[in-house]
């Protein structure tokens, strides 16, 4: 289930959309939101194995609306489903005008507002991070200093002894990027950059990708979730995940 409204950008939806099917090839999507056919509530959500909150404009009027549904996605996640965040929906997972899904004592912030942050303004351009790959060919190496699209993007601050995965940190000030934490039975995965980012986002804003555009990080992030997802054995949803983690691992998908 992907969140689709109002209070996500234009576009983004539709970007996870097509990145969940670089990661996934046999993925079945719903679109759920106020104008959607599908709204997200308890019963919706019960047939659903992620839900995924994309980008958008503004963490208080995102929250207004979802604060209507945050115990059911709590429930979700915590009965063994997945949430992933994307900008706007790393911000949605924390604990302040959020879902509160992150492990205890994780606060999320605004990276432009960091000490040594390398972008200080709201417009949309491209940051350096450095990202561990967890999945696929490229798996335990960190690509440093890559280029991602980013707009007003989260941060991370983690306290000592976090159970939090660090997927990512932002390179000029080694701020947390993107994490992966288990929550209840379930797992969550955020991402303060935009790695789902297309062409067309860039050809928009006229901002240019100096590493290019690819998709390699953004499914890295999508498949870590699903690598903890299926170690939960005790879920039958848990089978087909692990087979489909298998042909990752093989470098078949």
């Amino acid at each position: 289930m992907i969140y689709r409204g109002t209070n996500g950008c234009e576009g983004c939806s539709e970007s996870v959309q097509a990145l969940l099917e670089s990661a996934y090839p046999d993925i079945n999507i719903t679109f759920a939101g106020p104008d959607e056919e599908v709204k997200i509530n308890a019963d919706t959500l019960r047939g659903m194995d992620m839900f995924v909150q994309p980008g958008g404009p503004d963490l208080d009027e995102a929250w207004e609306e979802a604060k209507q549904y945050a115990s059911d996605v709590r429930d979700f996640v915590a009965n063994g489903g997945w949430y992933l965040g994307f900008c706007l929906g790393a911000y949605l997972a924390g604990p302040t005008k959020g879902f509160d899904l992150l492990s205890e004592g994780v606060r999320v912030t605004r990276e432009i507002k960091r000490p040594h942050s390398q972008v200080r303004s709201m417009k949309d351009t491209v940051i350096q991070v450095d990202w561990s790959f967890t999945t696929g060919k490229n798996r335990g190496t960190t690509e440093r200093k890559r280029w991602l699209y980013f707009q007003d993007g989260a941060a991370f601050i983690l306290p000592n002894g976090s159970s939090t995965t660090v997927l990512a940190r932002y390179s000029h000030n080694r701020d947390v990027a993107s994490t992966l934490n288990p929550f209840g039975k379930g797992w969550v995965a955020n991402v303060g950059p935009h790695p789902e980012a297309d062409q067309s986002w860039y050809e928009l804003v006229n901002v240019k990708n100096p590493d290019g555009i690819r998709t390699d990080v953004g499914v890295d992030f999508v498949r870590a979730a699903l690598n903890a997802a299926s170690k939960n054995t005790a879920d039958p949803r848990m089978a087909r995940l692990t087979a489909l983690r298998d042909l990752i691992a093989a470098g078949n998908l």
